[in-house]
């Protein structure tokens, strides 16, 4: 059954897959340029980490109101959602999904130690752009403990032995 609810979890995520790499490999290519030649594309470099820091700004806030909606009937904590930790996504995708997270930081880092006192030190903000995919990955696809609600509507079983596990939607 975990294999199945992983098949299905993997189809329905590609989207937020292909835009962590696609943004990890534009911040590289960007803040590459900016590095070798600061004043001719530094600004760009920087305009595309402020893009990124909006958008995974925008990422974020979704997650994160996606998230508590589904807190209702799951279990659902910021480790799972941001992180992807507890078996929240099969182990391809966390590795695709964090990875690019990991790429976005070893980039910032990298590129504001050799340029720094340039824009390229706008670059550490990029990184909320895989954070911000990653918890909405989570939110909407991930794979969860359910609330096993006792009596009088108190929240009894958080996810202890026998929970049932809840994927997204």
């Amino acid at each position: 059954m975990n294999r199945h609810r992983n098949q299905v979890a993997a189809g329905d995520s590609g989207s937020s897959i292909a835009a962590a790499i696609g943004g990890a490999l534009v911040f590289a290519l960007a803040s590459a340029l900016g590095m070798a030649s600061p004043t001719r594309f530094g600004p760009a470099a920087a305009a595309v980490a402020v893009a990124m820091f909006g958008l995974g700004c925008v990422a974020f806030a979704v997650a994160y109101v996606s998230a508590v909606r589904r807190s209702r009937i799951d279990v659902v904590g910021i480790a799972g959602v941001f992180f992807l930790a507890g078996g929240v996504a099969p182990t391809g995708i966390r590795w695709r999904l964090l990875g690019a997270l990991v790429a976005e930081v070893v980039v910032a880092v990298t590129a504001a130690s050799v340029r720094p006192n340039s824009v390229l030190a706008f670059g550490v903000l990029a990184p909320v752009y895989g954070l911000g995919l990653c918890g909405l990955w989570a939110a909407r696809s991930g794979t969860f403990p359910q609330r096993n609600h006792g009596k009088h509507g108190d929240l009894g079983d958080l996810g202890g032995q026998g929970a049932r596990r809840s994927r997204g939607r």
